[in-house]
């Protein structure tokens, strides 16, 4: 049998993406999944719009797949935050055995952020759908058909790999790889993405540190053992912190090269001067301080000051318009004092 899949796709303001990774996912080739957005708050009539795709009234096109009316419509079952903690049977949920035809929609009254949003869908899928397996997905990817038959099958061969990623590709032209699995550079700090496979000859999967959020398959029985992802950090290496605790709880980190994604990058986090400025850097030092040693610890700081922070200035010089210059710079220094004092 298939073990039973919830794919979790967070939206906050972008329907748009949102709905074409939707398209992506419901022409995917594998049998047994179960599709639940969050909606974090979103002010941009989000909520009609995805419905609206659903009943079939809004065609969306991609150069990765052929729009499909044959799964039209799509059946939605809408659910409040507040609402969640009532008794539903599953029955009540799923309304068709067809998998392309169920869309679980949650609506939560605020932006809880990327951990803390897919923390709520999570408990959905653990509680309400019984799934074997969480898979988290960005909004603005676009699946290949048969990316998560490639993970599953990776899956079910080791019963030690807890969290399994694709090869995460450029959205756009020269489509490079964005993300290969991660490597953490523990002495700097730093969770490098690989962009190159190592053994390009080989199409066998590789163990890593961690893999990219975007697009993240895990165990069930995973959230159960070591917890949900981190809210605090609300956005930006919560999956690698989530990902090094699995590794402290003995279960392997897999890359499937065979398995493929295509990920625009920055779809949400781009629309708020200084987010990730703020949040990234204040999450390194707090990721740094809770799983490095201490001497791992005490030659992250000689990095981060003596080079790392003196790059990211100049990168905020370059990079952002004159407008933004100042409350950028200041949104990073609020992520150095907040990730060192609290």
């Amino acid at each position: 049998m298939n073990p039973k899949v919830a794919i979790i796709i967070l939206n906050w303001n972008g329907w748009e993406d949102t709905i074409v990774c939707l398209e992506s996912v419901y022409q995917i080739t594998y049998p047994l999944y179960e599709v639940i957005v969050v909606d974090n708050g979103s002010k941009d009539h989000s909520i009609e719009k995805i419905k609206s795709y659903a009943e079939g009234n809004i065609k969306v096109e991609s150069k990765f797949f052929d729009f499909s009316q044959e799964n039209k419509p799509i059946c939605v079952k809408e659910y409040s935050k507040d609402g969640l903690e009532s008794p539903v049977s599953t029955k009540e949920i799923i309304t068709n055995t067809v998998a392309r035809k169920n869309l679980i929609l949650i609506k939560n009254d605020d932006n809880y952020g990327f951990a803390e949003g897919n923390n709520i869908g999570i408990k959905f899928a653990l509680n309400k759908l019984n799934s074997d397996f969480v898979l988290l997905l960005n909004n603005d990817v676009v699946v290949d058909h048969h990316f998560l038959n490639e993970l599953i099958n990776v899956a079910e061969n080791d019963s030690h790999i807890g969290i399994l990623g694709p090869t995460v590709y450029d959205y756009r032209p020269p489509y490079k790889i964005q993300s290969a699995g991660t490597k953490i550079y523990w002495s700097l700090g730093e969770a490098i993405n690989r962009t190159s496979r190592e053994n390009k000859s080989s199409d066998k999967p590789e163990e890593v540190d961690s893999v990219i959020g975007c697009a993240l398959l895990a165990r069930s029985e995973l959230f159960h053992k070591i917890g949900y992802l981190n809210k605090d950090y609300f956005a930006y290496l919560e999956e690698t912190e989530w990902c090094v605790r699995a590794h402290k709880a003995s279960y392997k980190i897999v890359y499937v090269p065979k398995g493929k994604i295509w990920h625009k990058g920055g779809a949400t986090s781009n629309k708020i001067t200084g987010f990730y400025l703020y949040h990234y850097t204040r999450n390194k030092f707090w990721f740094m301080k809770k799983h490095s040693s201490k001497k791992q610890y005490i030659s992250f700081l000689i990095y981060f000051f003596g080079f790392r922070m003196w790059v990211a200035i100049g990168g905020i010089l370059y990079r952002h318009k004159n407008t933004e210059v100042f409350p950028s710079f200041i949104s990073f220094l609020k992520g150095i004092r907040d990730g060192m004092t609290t």
